[in-house]
This record gives C-alpha cells, structure tokens and sequence, in this order.
C-alpha cells in the first residue's frame, strides 16, 4: 500500500514540537543511551543550515518529521521521525518518498543517511527502499551510551526532476 503525504516545511514555531517528536520516536534508544535524543537548541541549530519536513493530522498533530540538508549535489536525511501511535502505517515510507521528491526538485543525485548501528531493526528498512550501505564510521566514544556504536553510512542514488 503506498500513502501520498504531503508535506510542508517548518518554521521556527514548530521547533518545540519537533523536539517533542524526535525524543519519543527515537524513545526506544532509551534502551542503551542515556539522554534524550535532541533538545530545542540543536533543532535550531540545524533549521539553519537545512530544512525539517512537516506532515500534520488534520488536526494539526504533529504526525511525522524529517530533517533534509543540501550538500552540493546531494542531500542528507536525518531524524526521520513518526509519531510512536502512528508507526507501522506507511507513514515512515510516505516521508521518504516525499524527501526523495523535495531532493529531486533540488537537483540533487542522491540521499545520504547515517544510522546507529544498535537500531538493527532500521538497515532492512532503508534495504526496502534501496538504499545501499556506503561505510561504516569507528566506534563513538560517547559516555552516554551503555554500549559501543557506530554509523552505518547509506546512500541512494536518484534522477534529478526534469
């Protein structure tokens, strides 16, 4: 089943939210480190150098967020991020293929991603989707985590909009 979302860029109002959102989607990280995920002043600190993508109930709930970056001719993904209620209903898969659309509109020839190695339920996902893995950095030295990590480094290759 594919869902068509559409999306809307956030403004600063929305920072709180989204701050609310990362830290319970990434909740099940709680798991093996030790802080939340994000807080309002990187939020911030990364609307300036990109852009987080919005998808809203019609309530105006927060539904979904990610986080897309120019990089030359090619884009970094990051905070992916659905609300806990709502996941497994193809809104994780509907945001992609809205970030893959915003990309393509840049330009761009391509997605990269970074993924904590501990979330071993993330890789197949991105695998479904056809993103390949590109690398692997070195273990973090990260005093918050109750085990060691790395980042699967993952990319997938697009054809610009005409």
């Amino acid at each position: 089943m594919t869902i068509s979302v559409s999306v809307r860029a956030a403004t600063d109002a929305d920072v709180p939210a989204i701050t609310a959102l990362v830290n319970a989607a990434f909740a099940v990280e709680r798991r093996f480190v030790d802080r939340d995920r994000t807080n309002v002043d990187e939020i911030a600190r990364m609307r300036a150098k990109g852009t987080f993508f919005l998808l809203d109930a019609e309530d105006g709930t927060l539904l979904a967020s990610m986080y897309l970056e120019r990089r030359g001719d090619r884009a970094y993904l990051g905070m992916l991020s659905i609300q806990p209620s709502q996941q497994g209903r193809g809104l994780g898969r509907a945001m992609m293929a809205a970030a893959e659309a915003q990309v393509r509109a840049w330009g761009c020839r391509g997605i990269d991603i970074r993924i904590l190695s501990l979330r071993t339920e993330l890789p197949p996902f991105y695998l479904a989707l056809d993103f390949v893995e590109t690398g692997r950095t070195d273990v973090v030295d990260d005093p918050f985590t109750r085990e060691p990590y790395y980042f699967i480094l993952m990319s997938k290759e697009l054809v610009p909009s005409p």
